[in-house]
């Protein structure tokens, strides 16, 4: 999953037997990664009984996005005139390939669709890695959400 390398460094334990043991550092990790596992919970939540509809998916597309320029002004971070722009194209970009989505075959919309949240996976893992505009729990669950997402669209009937 997303992490820092300091995230995966647990330190680690005595067993009994004077032996290290890394079950501290997994336990550790498991906390740590509680976006990834909130995100898991909403994608089963989401997609076990079939593909909600291409619309209300395509939308989610669109305010995922917005919620960036969200924290990102409520954090401050859009002062910057670079990164302001930045956000903006992302979500004028991410709204296009949402409404191409619905515009073009409905069959080849899910591609497109697909496309468009695999993109914003990448955008999240970025997010992350520069640990700027939003929290770093939220680029974690939303690039699980978003990756698992893109999958459920291809490769669910």
């Amino acid at each position: 999953m997303i992490g820092s390398a300091q995230d995966d460094k647990a330190p680690a334990t005595a067993g009994r037997d004077g032996s290290e043991t890394t079950t501290f550092g997994f336990v550790t990790t498991l906390k740590h990664r509680w976006p990834t596992w909130f995100a898991l919970a909403l994608v089963v939540a989401t997609f076990a009984d079939g593909l909600p509809a291409q619309e209300f998916l395509a939308w989610l597309l669109v305010v995922m996005t917005a919620c960036y320029l969200i924290f990102g002004a409520l954090r401050g971070q859009l002062r910057r005139p670079s990164v302001l722009m930045l956000q903006t194209a992302g979500l004028l970009g991410f709204g296009v390939l949402a409404m191409v989505a619905l515009a073009v075959d409905h069959g080849l919309g899910w591609y497109v669709l697909a496309a468009g949240w695999l993109g914003h996976a990448a955008w999240d893992f970025a997010h992350h890695r520069a640990k700027m505009v939003v929290p770093q729990a939220w680029a974690e669950w939303c690039f699980v959400v978003d990756l698992l997402g893109a999958a459920a669209m291809v490769f669910m009937p």
